[in-house]
């Protein structure tokens, strides 16, 4: 008889493994509308069948816990019933032997305290209260509620112009979307409990790349005679400014800089978004009517005479200023600012590395975009220098691939402690100090200096890119409200006491993604047009394909190819590659039609205006 036996998984463990990995995606896929209570008591429950029995706090408390639960969802329940649950959940969170007591045990407390207001509702009405979103999840997901699955059914019909038509209802930069947005949408996508998410932000650049721009254009309501300022040409005044022009309303741009985009322009390299392709559809928008005037620059001053000259005005200035490190050697030459340095690309005005060694200290989109584009202008080594681990990085996940397939080094746990100088106080390297993860702090894991001695990496250029602040000061001064050097506005966008001033975009939210300042340029021409005396809709005159079902077989998501990082890193082109037809109809073809099956057609219809 053997003493040991190798471990094999039985055919029962391969059947779990399955299902786990099965809720595993069920549970990555962010939901937006869940009863709070509901969701809490599932998750207790799921606990529970993971407890090993050999504590009582997990044992019996969770049994416990789930049977108050199920009195507050079946109407059973009372106040006291609400002070039960907490205490309980605070016991088993305190004494449980494992994680799987203790953990389930915190995320009832935190239910319990966050959502009250809820439980209390179901006391009293015996009824969910929560605000439940009444979009599709992909929709709801997107900043701009653009339609997603009717344009995605139109590019599986073959309809490209239509589905570009589609997303122009809500969002006038298809193209920019299509190539740089982060798409939080798909964090929502229902297909990923299926397999993968809908690659949505593939098939809006291919519904784009492959209908020309100008195949039509919008129509525009009768003149109204009222005359608008947008103060900023980024994506929320381009924004704001189309919707306008297409209400009938006189736009005028005012832009301080050589070219309208903003940080489209002067924040995204051109290998990811082409300055070609970004100008083509900047005429687009500006073909409805808008005038612009560039390198105007507008003060507290001039602010103050527009006003008086338009009959309502849109703050859009962004967030351009960079934030200083305050460290020691930060003023020596050779230490420069990473939105300074894009901001000079963007006027095609490129900076010189060559057989230089650049540090690049930040660990965001702007930090990878000047790493990479360091190595595009000659760099001999580029070190990405971050103080938390690459996990912790607010870069996407494929920009940080991104750099490191290009060959820049990512150096985790490094804290930058002072800017080393040599000859003629120039720079000569960055002194950093190890770190080593802690506890969380502020929602991420805070370092802290590790038992490790400090050291110098050498260096002849140091990019600073850890975040933009909004230049607010000339505003400030003429009596606007800021906060944190943002601008305050009501609810409406409106700032208060200054009649007729809208603001929106990143100066009034801080830093943002483009989508975002997309959508808060929508939303302010319809609060403009409204405060002006007006009602104008924006309507959707596409006729979308009947609803086939045909999505429950599994089917792998189709993903953007990128060319040779040897070949890429010496020109500007853009590196990401679009689908083929053939995969742009597949990938369409997965789509669940979440806005037909299941959730009522958007649960009273379709929105077909604004």
């Amino acid at each position: 008889m053997a003493r040991l036996h190798v471990m094999e998984r039985s055919h029962a463990q391969a059947v779990m493994d399955d299902l786990h990995d099965a809720l595993g995606r069920r549970l990555a896929v962010s939901s937006l509308a869940p009863c709070p209570v509901e969701f809490t008591a599932a998750l207790v429950n799921l606990c529970s069948t993971q407890s090993c029995g050999k504590c009582t706090p997990c044992r019996v408390g969770l049994s416990a816990l789930s049977d108050l639960l199920a009195d507050v969802l079946e109407g059973r329940a009372d106040e006291s019933t609400l002070n039960l649950i907490e205490r309980t959940a605070r016991t088993i969170y305190l004494s449980s032997d494992c994680a799987i007591g203790y953990e389930a045990g915190a995320m009832a407390l935190t239910a319990i305290r966050g959502f009250r207001d809820d439980f209390e509702h179901h006391i009293r009405e015996h009824s969910c209260g929560f605000d439940r979103e009444a979009r599709v999840p992909c929709v709801s997901g997107c900043p701009a509620h653009v339609d997603i699955p009717g344009y995605i059914s139109l590019v599986e019909a073959g309809r490209y112009a239509d589905a570009v038509k589609v997303i122009r209802k809500n969002n006038p930069l298809p193209l920019v979307c299509g190539l740089v947005c982060e798409h939080p949408c798909e964090m929502h996508c229902r297909r990923g409990m299926v397999d993968d998410p809908m690659n949505i932000l593939a098939l809006k650049r291919f519904a784009v790349e492959h209908s020309d721009l100008n195949d039509y254009k919008p129509s525009v309501a009768d003149n109204t005679g009222k005359r608008i300022a947008v103060i900023g040409g980024g994506p929320a005044g381009l924004s704001c400014a189309y919707y306008l022009a297409v209400m009938g309303h006189k736009v005028t741009i005012f832009e301080q800089r050589h070219h309208l985009g903003g940080m489209l322009r002067y924040g995204i390299p051109s290998y990811r978004l082409p300055r070609e392709r970004l100008q083509a559809e900047i005429d687009w928008i500006l073909s409805a009517g808008i005038d612009v005037e560039l390198d105007h620059s507008v003060n507290g001053e001039e602010l103050a005479r527009l006003r008086d000259e338009f009959d309502a005005v849109y703050l859009a200035i962004g967030a351009h200023s960079d934030k200083k490190l305050g460290l020691q050697g930060e003023e020596a030459p050779g230490v420069e600012s990473a939105v300074k340095m894009l901001r000079a690309i963007g006027d095609d005005e490129l900076p010189d590395l060559s057989g230089q060694r650049v540090c690049v200290i930040g660990g965001g989109n702007v930090a990878m975009d000047v790493a990479r584009s360091a190595v595009r202008c000659g760099a001999e080594k580029v070190s990405i220098v971050y103080r938390r681990r690459i996990c912790d990085m607010t870069a996407q996940d494929a920009e940080i691939a991104g750099a490191q397939a290009e060959g820049c080094e990512v150096l985790e746990l490094t804290a930058p402690l002072a800017i080393e100088t040599g000859e003629e106080g120039r720079v000569s390297g960055l002194r950093v100090q190890p770190q080593i993860i802690g506890e969380p702090r502020r929602g991420r894991p805070a370092p802290r200096a590790a038992a490790t001695p400090e050291r110098v990496i050498p260096c002849e250029r140091v990019f600073v890119a850890i975040g933009q602040d909004i230049d607010s000061k000339p505003f400030e001064d003429m009596g606007i409200a800021c906060k944190w050097g943002r601008v305050v506005t009501d609810s409406d966008g409106a700032v208060p006491s200054f009649d007729g001033l809208f603001s929106g975009g990143d100066c009034q939210t801080g830093p943002a993604t483009v989508i975002r300042a997309i959508n808060a340029g929508r939303v302010a021409s319809a609060n403009i047009d409204r405060y002006l005396g007006f009602d104008h809709k924006i309507k959707l005159d596409v006729e979308l394909p009947t609803v086939q079902f045909k999505g429950k077989h599994e089917c792998g998501r189709c993903e953007l190819g990128e060319r040779e990082a040897g070949e890429r890193i010496h020109d500007w082109n853009l590196v990401e590659q679009g689908l083929t037809e053939q995969e742009a109809r597949q990938e369409a073809s997965r789509c669940l039609r979440c806005d037909h099956f299941g959730f009522g057609a958007f649960r009273g219809g379709r929105n077909l205006e604004w």
